[in-house]
């Protein structure tokens, strides 16, 4: 059977393949139906059953496998069921195997398999293709109903086109026509009220109040140009004949509303500003007027600053460049500086003038804008000017000065030499220019209810322009201080003293740069700053000229040359001080805080020039006094006798030391200027006074430490503190003057001839230290009370070290120790007649409160004092 399938033709063989072709894609569609069973013998020979029927046979088995599983298994067939199988390439491979013969009976037989199997589907589902074929036939009757029902609405739909087209042409037309005799109508009502308006504003312009009626002729001829524009009345020859006399109407109107706004703004005259302002707001030109006016003011202004500026309009109004006139580079030439300086500052001047002008207008038609409403929308005009969020019109005008200035100062800085040294040199007059004007706008525009015309902070803004020109003037102004104080300490000469001439002549020079920054409060300030700067310089470089040497501290001889050199530079120092003080006292208080620092170191550096010789002076009169312990003050056999000389011999050298002091020392310091008053006190004079007061309180001090003390010893002491009161006051200082150290010398001279019971009552101790009142009380007291610099075991000189840098509390322990220590020996002793304890016990609570409560311890410490007397009873 082979050979002849092997015989067969090629053609026969290429049916086949396409026949294969056919059973792969029945394969496809049979994939989703009933399941077919293959079989194959053990001779080769198929056998296929169809849902478990098998071939020929009439049962059927559902569940036998079907045959399109079978052929996914099969290594032939299997390749048809690729979505990509390509028949051709199929074909090839078939035709290059040998067994291409039984390959292609394999194929016939699953044709053969497939047939069958589309029979047994068709089998299978007969009953369901008859119900389809029956639905068929039913739609193609009911597509038979409407298509003619179709038909029959397609010829009404004909029949009523027919019907309303004819009426929506003729509807159409009538529309167009009705359109168009609307818009005739409408063109001929507006040409109607062109030409009435027309006829008004002709009456209203040949009338003779046309000027006054200027805002009515300006409302007509805008409500014509706006018919004329909404209306479109360009070709209508009734209306075009008219056009040229209304542009000649309208430029009339625009002049004379031009001339008056002009003349009102120049008067400054409101109502006719905004009588003016209505004309341009009837025209709806308002806001391009006022526009264009604003522009015009800005340019004004920009021309001003740069007119005032120009050197050659300067040298043209001094005739020309030749001889006297300016050069080039804006210098003038031999012999015309005095003329082009002073018409510089005359063309600036009025400049200044020309922009308070200017900037006065502006705020003007800007105030007149502001209050002015039409009266029949109620529109404010400058809404209508300005939006939301823009600058107003004074801060647009002023923007474009302030631009042009700054500009035009930095330019003629940079430029012309003659201009920047006429500016630095005058830059006072210059900022009184400036401020002039921003005074001058402030103050005329400070109306209720009004904006101003400038802010405070567009103030800054203008000044800010002459930054360069303060700048140099504050440098020629330091430069100028620096030679008067360089040629005081020249480097060449060591240890120079300025001359009483050389210091006038730098207080003068100072005097005159506040004399000519006097008149801006600014400027005052700035030109401080650079006289505190001298000033530092002055104190720096006197500070390097005290001499501190042993011999400048010398209070036993003569003043030597060092200490000469001293005085001097305190003296001038002084002279400095005391009237650059009396200078600022006419000047605000912030001129003061910029120098206080300057002249607190001026101050120091001449207190320090001669502090070291009062200290001195100070230590040489308490060594004298301290003499006084070595005084004998005790004795009862030394007789007083009025009228004789009896002055202790301690008190003899303080008055040889103070009237040394003054012979030498004082008078040569509380000379000329140097005694005018430094803030009310010259330096000299202060520290006289603080030695003056140190003298005498430490003379009360050490006399309350004598003890004992007798009667006589007490006459004694009373005539030394006359004398030490004399003294004081011819050679030193006032006494009356001194206060509480004369108050307490005054008071301690009747308070040692007390009574002891007398104290306690005594206005006297409100004049005195209690330390001194306390330590007085010891010479009262027995022998056995010791003394608190005993106690101590300190000298008198140490004790009153210790005093000076104790305070009340550590006081008042140090005597609290003595009473206590005489406390313990009266009880050692025995005494029971009195009782010590109680009275330190009282003592002791009222401790803390000692100063303000003294009344309440003199009577404690009498009964002390009194233990004496207990002790001689028993």
């Amino acid at each position: 059977m082979a050979a002849p399938a092997l015989q067969r033709s090629p053609s026969s063989y290429h049916r086949a393949v396409s026949n294969s072709t056919s059973a792969a894609s029945s394969l496809h569609r049979l994939s989703g139906q009933r399941s077919l069973t293959l079989h194959y013998d053990r001779e080769g020979s198929a056998s296929y059953h169809v849902n478990g029927i098998e071939n020929g046979a009439e049962n059927v088995d559902p569940s036998a496998p079907a045959a399109l599983e079978l052929f996914e298994k099969d290594p032939v067939f299997s390749k048809f069921l690729s979505d990509d199988f390509n028949a051709a390439q199929f074909a090839s491979e078939a035709l290059g195997s040998e067994s291409a013969s039984a390959a292609s009976e394999k194929l016939e037989e699953g044709i053969r398999l497939l047939e069958k199997q589309l029979r047994n589907e068709v089998f299978f589902r007969h009953d369901q293709l008859l119900q389809q074929l029956s639905t068929l036939k039913e739609t193609e009757s009911v597509l038979a109903v409407v298509r003619a029902g179709v038909e029959g609405l397609q010829g009404s739909v004909q029949r009523v086109r027919s019907e309303i087209a004819e009426p929506y042409k003729q509807i159409k037309l009538k529309s167009r026509q009705l359109n168009s005799l609307h818009d005739t109508v409408e063109l001929l009502r507006s040409v109607i009220k062109a030409l009435k308006r027309l006829k008004q504003l002709k009456e209203l312009m040949d009338s003779v109040n046309a000027k006054a009626d200027l805002a009515k002729a300006a409302e007509l001829f805008n409500e014509i140009e706006t018919l004329r524009k909404e209306a479109d009345l360009s070709g209508v020859e009734v209306i075009e004949e008219e056009v040229p006399w209304l542009m000649e109407v309208g430029n009339r109107i625009r002049t004379e509303a031009m001339n008056s706004l002009e003349a009102g703004m120049e008067a400054l005259n409101q109502a006719e500003v905004g009588s003016v302002l209505q004309v341009y707001f009837n025209m709806g030109e308002l806001k391009s007027t006022v526009e264009i006016l604003i522009n015009k003011y800005k340019s004004q202004a920009i021309k001003s600053v740069s007119t005032a500026l120009d050197m050659k309009a300067i040298s043209s109004t001094m005739g020309g460049g030749g001889p006297g006139g300016v050069q080039r580079s804006g210098t003038p030439q031999l012999g015309a500086t005095s003329r082009a300086r002073e018409g510089l500052w005359q063309r600036l001047g009025t400049c200044i003038s020309q922009l308070k002008t200017i900037m006065l207008a502006v705020w003007h038609l800007q105030r007149v804008l502001a209050k002015k409403r039409d009266p029949i929308s109620h529109t404010v005009f400058l809404d209508e000017v300005t939006q939301g969020g823009d600058p107003m019109l004074t801060e647009r005008v002023w923007e474009a000065l302030v631009k042009s200035f700054g500009t035009q100062m930095k330019s003629a800085f940079t430029a012309s030499s003659f201009v920047k040294e006429t500016f630095v040199l005058g830059y006072p007059k210059l900022l009184a220019l400036v401020d002039s004007l921003l005074d001058s706008i402030v103050r005329e525009t400070d109306v209720k209810g009004v904006p101003p015309a400038i802010k405070p902070e567009d103030r800054t803004q203008l000044i800010a322009a002459l930054e360069p020109f303060q700048t140099a003037y504050l440098a020629k102004c330091l430069t100028r201080l620096s030679e008067h104080v360089n040629s005081m300490f020249p480097s060449t000469v060591r240890g120079s003293v300025p001359t009483q001439e050389q210091i006038g002549r730098l207080i003068l020079r100072i005097q005159e740069e506040i004399e000519a920054a006097k008149t801006d409060g600014r400027l005052t300030v700035l030109v401080l700053r650079e006289v505190s700067k001298i000033l530092q310089l002055l104190a720096e470089r006197s500070e390097y000229q005290i001499s501190a040497g042993p011999d400048s501290r010398q209070v036993s001889g003569p003043a030597t040359p060092l200490q000469i050199k001293n005085f001097t530079l305190c003296l001038h120092l002084q002279e400095v001080h005391s009237r650059l003080s009396t200078m600022l006292a006419s000047l605000p208080p912030a001129a003061s805080e910029t120098l206080s620092a300057a002249m607190g170191s001026i101050y120091g550096v001449a207190l320090d020039s001669i502090t070291p010789l009062f200290r001195s002076m100070v230590e040489k009169l308490e060594s004298c006094i301290l003499q006084i312990h070595d005084q004998n003050f005790s004795s009862d056999t030394m007789d007083y006798v009025e009228g004789e000389d009896s002055t202790s011999k301690y008190m003899e050298d303080l008055q040889r030391a103070i009237t040394l002091f003054r012979s030498e020392f004082l008078s040569k310091l509380m000379v000329g200027s140097s005694s005018a008053a430094m803030g009310g006190e010259s330096i000299c004079s202060s520290l006289a006074r603080k030695m003056a007061s140190r003298v005498l309180l430490f003379f009360v001090r050490h006399a309350a430490l004598v003890r004992p003390l007798s009667e006589s010893g007490k006459l004694r002491m009373a005539r030394d503190m006359a004398e030490l009161e004399l003294v004081v006051g011819q050679s030193l200082y006032p006494v009356e003057q001194l206060g509480a150290p004369y108050h307490a010398l005054r008071a301690f001279r009747p308070l040692i001839f007390l009574d002891t019971s007398q104290l306690s009552g005594s206005p006297l101790l409100k004049e005195l230290p209690l330390s001194v009142v306390l330590h007085h009380l010891y010479s009262r007291g027995p022998d056995e009370l010791e003394s608190p610099v005993k106690k101590l075991r300190l000298s008198y000189q140490q004790y009153s070290l210790w005093l000076d840098n104790q305070g009340d509390e550590q006081v008042w322990k140090g005597i609290k120790s003595t009473l206590d220590d005489y406390a313990a020996k009266v009880r050692a002793r025995g005494d029971k007649e009195f009782s010590p304890v109680t009275f330190f016990e009282r003592l002791s609570a009222l401790a803390h409160e000692w100063v303000s409560h003294i009344e309440q311890l003199i009577p404690g410490i009498q009964n002390c004092l009194g233990l004496q007397h207990v002790r001689s009873l028993s």
